[in-house]
């Protein structure tokens, strides 16, 4: 059964469109003519751009002005990430009623990284509630008109909610148990963490359908900047697991030239997502390529996604 669509991005989803989208991060600046040029890049080739929030828990520029000004000044729809780290329930409910008078339609729920690993590492996390938690309170809004203790909202938002999946979670089957509770909540659609293996991402499919996980979900497709991303992605993110393959032809083009490295780079992830699109029920690809979107629209052009 289609959900209720309010933004293009669920609108697509419910035809049954393959969709592609992408992701900008702001940085810690006053400046952001750059993330700006970055959508411009981009608009063409996705049907929506997430805007992230704090990643990795650095203090950066608020997703939620820099979404407003991405559809303002390109028209490019965004997802606003939002994190349960850095807020209470007060905080989450003043800033989604802002993010809808601003006119975005799209809200990605998430947990957010550990503060640790941040560039404020003194910081004290908040995590009042939870990312299903918050994926409720935005039903909560969007449906009945009300916060999460059920005071009414005058005028509510009209949002489309997404979560987060990790298929490379061990153990998986905890993973995709808890995509059910986000299910059971009412999330529209699904968005997952970097994915290189084929394999490991048939599995996660699998369980999904095993156990009735029916909405649609994108599967997160993250190209290799260099050498260095290569090494810490490989040895320091739990769960990615790079193939020896594409990790041997990264480094063959790379010693042969930066120019060698990005075309190899293209013809890789083009293939993984024609994979991805014929051998899964993927209902589309989220491109995470920050500081590298020009290869976005080579690789939508070379894999036929649009």
């Amino acid at each position: 059964m289609s959900k209720p669509a309010y933004s293009n991005l669920m609108k697509a989803l419910n035809e049954g469109k393959f969709v592609v989208t992408g992701e900008l991060e702001p940085l810690k600046t006053t400046d952001l003519s750059s993330i700006i040029n970055a959508a411009k890049t981009i608009k063409e080739h996705v049907i929506a751009v997430n805007v992230t929030d704090n990643p990795t828990a650095f203090a950066y520029t608020s997703p939620l002005v820099t979404c407003y000004l991405i559809q303002k000044e390109t028209g490019l729809e965004c997802v606003y990430q939002m994190t349960v780290r850095d807020r209470n329930r007060l905080a989450i409910t003043s800033d989604l009623l802002a993010a809808s008078i601003l006119g975005i339609k799209n809200v990605l729920a998430l947990s957010g990284d550990f503060v640790n690993v941040g560039d404020n590492p003194q910081t004290k996390p908040v995590y009042d509630i939870d990312s299903t938690q918050l994926i409720h309170l935005i039903r909560k809004m969007v449906d009945e008109g009300v916060d999460l203790a059920g005071n009414k909202i005058i005028n509510p938002p009209k949002f489309n909610v997404g979560g987060a999946a990790n298929p490379n979670a061990v153990p998986l089957e905890v993973e995709v148990y808890k995509l059910l509770r986000k299910q059971n909540v009412g999330v529209d659609f699904l968005q997952t963490q970097s994915v290189y293996d084929i394999e490991r991402l048939k599995r996660f499919f699998e369980l999904c359908d095993s156990i009735g996980i029916r909405v649609p979900i994108l599967v997160g497709v993250t190209p290799i900047k260099g050498i260095k991303m290569l090494e810490w992605l490989s040895k320091f993110v739990p769960g990615i697991h790079i193939p020896d393959e594409i990790q041997e032809r990264l480094r063959k083009a790379r010693a042969k030239s930066k120019e060698a490295f990005n075309e190899e780079n293209v013809e890789i992830f083009s293939e993984l997502c024609k994979e991805i699109r014929k051998t899964t029920r993927a209902a589309g690809i989220h491109l995470m390529a920050i500081e590298m979107e020009w290869i976005i629209p080579l690789i939508v052009e070379r894999a036929g996604l649009k």
